[in-house]
């Protein structure tokens, strides 16, 4: 039997000071009487109550130690396991330009993005996985990790502004495979969103592809933002108007970056279609696994809990029937 929270074990000490007391209160509540000899009560016979008198603090404390122990959750284990568990090595790399601001997906492109990736990353707890981020240049804000939950505090700080205005994709690309490159994991990955068409950069999408695939790395890319136009928010003095602007995602340059790495690519024109693309890519990266395992663990409070009521139970009745007259 094991306990899921032992710490409350520790309060059983409390009962040691409990049980002085009641030995220290008991000794001095007894009446005292001088007499010449006593061997004339020597076989006075006693009543039965005299050997009950100590039965409600014993039944007190063995209800107090079933409640600590329910409180502590007894539970009864069976399990074996020989496993072998093998994440794979996951960068994303993100677009911050400015067009990342339309509203076509809600709220806009950047947090819908935002928001499913971090579903995703919740999703695979054995994978390092960092964050790249790029517009007309590119860098790294978190590298790879397993520590997910600094990774997604650093989401926060996603937004777009943060550098040069631009859609860089291949020192997107080029970013994140600095930091796959040297990975001895089997399995490396990017995945790579973008809502635009290169237009800056020192190196093309393309070459980023071929440098990808030299290392052994996977490219999944994504187009996001709908078919058409797209609503676009314009600061306009204290106000925003909105703008509706042509949707252009080089669609030809993102399919032959994912062919090059043997990689996918995925078009998005909804918050429901961007979940599902990242779905889809979570089943095509599964995490090599192999692992035999077999766990059954069982809550056993309920016999303490009810053993302590039962001990309750039958003091107050002690109290209240047979001992009631006695002081």
């Amino acid at each position: 039997m094991v306990f899921a929270n032992i710490e409350y074990l520790f309060l059983l000490l409390l009962l040691i000071p409990y049980i002085v007391w009641y030995v220290l209160k008991w000794k001095k509540s007894q009446a005292t009487l001088q007499i010449s000899d006593a061997r004339v009560y020597a076989h006075t016979p006693k009543s039965y109550k005299n050997y009950l008198l100590h039965v409600p603090f014993g039944l007190r404390i063995i209800a107090l130690v079933l409640i600590i122990l329910v409180l502590a959750r007894p539970q009864t284990t069976d399990s074996w396991q020989n496993s072998e568990i093998e994440g794979i090595d996951i960068m994303l790399a993100i677009d911050v330009s400015t067009s990342m601001l339309a509203e076509d997906l809600k709220p806009n492109r950047l947090e819908a993005a935002k928001e499913v990736a971090a579903e995703f990353i919740n999703g695979r707890p054995n994978d390092n996985i960092g964050l790249t981020l790029f517009a007309a240049e590119s860098f790294t804000q978190c590298p790879l990790t397993v520590d997910h939950a600094v990774l997604l505090n650093l989401f926060q700080g996603i937004k777009c502004g943060l550098i040069t205005d631009g859609t860089a994709i291949g020192m997107g690309i080029a970013n994140a495979v600095t930091r796959l490159k040297d990975s001895k994991a089997k399995s490396k990955v990017i995945i790579l969103l973008t809502d635009g068409t290169n237009n800056t950069g020192d190196i093309s999408p393309l070459t980023a592809a071929e440098i990808a695939k030299s290392f052994g790395i996977r490219v999944y890319t994504i187009g996001v933002g709908t078919n058409g136009m797209a609503p676009y928010p314009y600061p306009v003095g204290n106000t925003v108007q909105y703008v509706n602007v042509p949707v252009e995602i080089d669609e030809k340059t993102l399919t032959e970056i994912a062919g090059t790495t043997d990689g996918n690519y995925f078009r998005a024109t909804s918050n429901s279609k961007l979940k599902e693309v990242y779905e889809e890519i979570d089943k095509l990266e599964k995490t090599k696994l192999n692992v035999k395992e077999f766990s059954k663990r069982q809550e056993e409070y309920r016999w303490f809990a009810l053993a302590a009521f039962l001990c309750v139970l039958l003091e107050v009745l002690l109290r209240n029937s047979i001992l009631k007259k006695i002081p």
